[in-house]
């Protein structure tokens, strides 16, 4: 299974938080399964962390290094189905990641049950 991780669950992952349920845990430890992280979500959390909302790991690209999770770009074609997308989520970010994995076959691991409205594969809702 191909998975990407929202933000929140990257963050929750990294600070082996309680909020990630054990099934959705198990399923990005499971090596047969590639995870990935958006540069949505590295941008995300840069801008919260300037301006005080969030509290992160100093090294992200370290810390996605360490756990074996690979960088998904922000690519021109992810904008054309972006555009596209009905505005039941006006969250910019999250919209982002709609648009990456329904353009490159992803599941979305999230637990934003606002995006079950779109037409994207979703695990830990």
């Amino acid at each position: 299974m191909r998975l990407l991780l929202d933000t929140r669950v990257l963050l929750w992952w990294l600070g082996d938080d309680s909020r990630l349920r054990p099934g959705t845990r198990e399923v990005i430890a499971d090596p047969t399964n590639d995870v990935l992280v958006s540069a949505v979500s590295f941008t995300e959390i840069a801008i919260k962390l300037s301006v005080g909302k969030l509290s992160a790991p100093a090294d992200m690209l370290g810390a996605l290094a360490h756990e074996g999770f690979d960088e998904l770009p922000l690519l021109a074609r992810h904008s054309t189905v972006l555009r596209d997308l009905p505005f039941h989520h006006r969250d910019p970010f999250d919209r982002m990641l709609i648009a990456q994995s329904i353009s490159e076959n992803l599941t979305l691991v999230s637990y934003d049950d606002r995006l079950t409205q779109y037409d994207v594969v979703l695990l830990g809702g």
